[in-house]
């Protein structure tokens, strides 16, 4: 199955706006587009041309880059350049954060550029309790508008993309000081810039809103898509949970997410962020929007999703995949995983109905002998109905898998849609070319030292971008603040900073345990 799939013609995709990006359709009826970001330093060509390929290979079809300043622009261009020269035709992008001029500098020889409006003409977040007034709110929207049209007006004269990409937890101090760090606040905080491009008549604009939190990010994107509808807008829609982690967490963090949108009928491109090598995100996301397709007869649109919270308040559980019985005070409902989950929604909606307000239980079962594809799938089809209260427990049947692979991917699911915390989360960033630390390595020594502590959240971020802001609400964060030195966070608070890596993971352990 390839990343270009079509859906059935019966799936309801939202509608969206056909643009361009470089040669290629994002999009309109184009297929849902799959995509990464090196985490290469873009200073090192060599490097980057080779990981873009591996992408490419993998199936990618558009690939980002990191691009602090001016020397990374013109190396960028110089990556560009050996890729078309190598037939290599995939769009590259330019992720810039904190300098709107490498933004303009950037639109001028990229297909196209990732700005985050959380920091583009804002100052960098301080985490301040800021007050406005009506007449300086607006005037502040002016000076965003001014600086932003100019933007535009490159991108036009070069035929250049732009991603407008907000996170949760990254939002400007003045956004926070009307918002808070809410769903409400990262919609509006989008809302701004589109509105400036509407009126611009600048259309090749693609928007993403993530977090690691999959209910925030699951009900940001619902929230983004209702309120652009109510603006007369259709821009196209990239999906993504951010700091997913790595191995099965991130896997399955992603798959929920994710594919609970894509299920809505949400999303025309998507990014599975891995704290691990860009090309292992590409199998994973082709998998998922594979499976997502093949169950797609009955889709729900998001205009006609009953979001409606069902909770029942009872404790989300697991049951064995080799019990026959459940708690007499659960319902039981069985599927297969060739059925949709909307059939799902439909039955709880009759139980309901017919007043039966018993918790309930699903009992799905997989055919499959590969555990990434069975995580993925249970994952995507689980997740969305368990944030939106519709289930409170799960019974996996894979007989062709370990009970165990059954069992832990049931108890991770629970955990991804923060409805039973069973082990420790954390919150972890791809890695990218800002990245100050070996990425991998040390999220596993943090995780081999800190995996008995069930419930605590620890955010592991590569730079300042990440951290701390888009680790939102981890409880200790451990963030790169220059080469071979680490600051530690107890949530936004920097406790210690620019501590020799060598020492840091010893120094969270102690930050932890003194509380």
């Amino acid at each position: 199955m390839t990343s270009s799939m079509q859906f059935p013609i019966n799936y309801h995709r939202r509608a969206s706006r056909l643009i361009h990006v470089g040669t290629l359709t994002l999009g309109g009826t184009a297929p849902i587009r799959i995509q990464s970001m090196a985490n290469t330093d873009t200073n090192d060509i060599e490097a980057s041309v080779a990981q873009a390929k591996r992408i490419v290979n993998a199936g990618g079809e558009i690939v980002r880059f990191t691009t602090q300043g001016t020397i990374q622009v013109n190396n960028l261009k110089v990556i560009r350049q050996r890729l078309r020269e190598d037939g290599v035709e995939t769009p590259i992008v330019a992720d810039v954060h904190f300098q709107a001029r490498v933004a303009d500098l950037a639109a001028q020889c990229v297909d196209k550029v990732r700005i985050n409006p959380g920091n583009y003409i804002d100052p960098a977040r301080q985490f301040r309790s800021l007050q406005y007034t009506d007449e300086e709110y607006a005037a502040e929207l002016q000076r965003l508008e001014e600086r932003f049209t100019a933007l535009l007006n490159i991108c036009r004269q070069h035929h250049t993309a732009l991603r407008l990409g907000v996170n949760h937890g990254s939002l400007s101090d003045r956004i926070m000081s009307r918002y808070g760090d809410t769903p409400e606040g990262m919609v509006e905080s989008v809302m701004e810039f589109l509105r400036i491009c509407k009126a611009q008549d600048f259309n090749d604009v693609v928007i993403s809103v993530k977090a690691s939190n999959t209910a925030v990010m699951i009900r940001t994107m619902r929230l983004l898509a209702s309120s652009m509808r109510d603006e007369d807008m259709d821009f196209p829609l990239h999906l993504g949970v951010t700091e997913a982690g790595d191995a099965e967490d991130g896997r399955i963090k992603s798959a929920v997410g994710i594919g609970a949108l894509l299920a809505n009928g949400i999303g025309d491109t998507i990014r599975v962020s891995l704290s691990e090598a860009p090309e292992n995100e590409i199998p994973v996301a082709k998998e998922l929007v594979s499976h997502i397709a093949a169950i797609a007869s009955a889709p729900l649109m998001d205009e006609d999703v009953d979001t409606t919270p069902k909770p029942t308040g009872a404790k989300a559980i697991v049951i064995p995949d080799d019990f026959d019985e459940i708690p007499d005070n659960y319902a039981l409902l069985e599927s297969v995983h060739q059925n949709p989950v909307g059939e799902i929604r439909r039955a709880v909606s009759i139980l309901r109905a017919q007043g039966d307000g018993r918790p309930v239980v699903v009992r799905r079962q997989y055919d499959t002998n590969d555990a990434d594809t069975f995580r993925i799938h249970a994952a995507a089809d689980m997740g969305s109905l368990l944030i939106d209260g519709y289930i409170d427990g799960l019974q996996l049947v894979a007989p062709k898998l370990p009970p165990k692979v059954v069992s832990e991917t049931a108890f991770s699911i629970l955990q991804a849609t923060r409805r039973r915390m069973t082990k420790t989360e954390y919150i972890a960033c791809p890695g990218c070319g800002r990245t100050l630390f070996d990425l991998q390595t040390t999220l596993k020594r943090i995780k081999d030292a800190t995996a008995h502590l069930t419930g605590l959240k620890i955010g592991v971020m590569g730079c300042i971008v990440n951290g701390p802001g888009e680790m939102a609400d981890a409880d200790y964060g451990y963030v790169g603040a220059a080469r071979g030195c680490v600051s530690l966070y107890k949530g936004k608070q920097c406790i210690e900073k620019n501590i020799p890596e060598e020492q840091a993971v010893d120094r969270l352990l102690k930050l932890i345990e003194n509380k």
